[in-house]
């Protein structure tokens, strides 16, 4: 939650220094918006047919990598086997 608030906060920021001297977005934030989320439903689709290829059940690609990617797990980078444990607990 705490990274959603720092983007909220970076972005009201920039809009307001935008504001202030009078310069508008680079993009119009609807079309932006609109192309970042087919961006990010796009990623997800060669899984799910993948899945469908390899036989597995789909819910398996939907619990394990879309919607932890889609719903704000992003991935990281390699962790010791204890660090994987703790955050593993933690998301349950």
């Amino acid at each position: 939650m705490k990274v959603y608030l720092l983007s909220l906060g970076a972005g009201l920021l920039v809009g307001i220094i935008y504001s202030l001297i009078n310069v508008r977005s680079p993009a119009p934030p609807v079309v932006a918006l609109v192309g970042l989320l087919g961006i990010l439903v796009g990623e997800q689709i060669p899984p799910l047919v993948r899945s469908f290829w390899q036989k597995e059940p789909p819910t398996q690609s939907w619990l394990y990598q879309v919607r932890p990617h889609v719903f704000g797990h992003l991935p990281e980078g390699v962790r010791s086997s204890q660090q994987a444990r703790d955050a593993q607990r933690r998301a349950s």
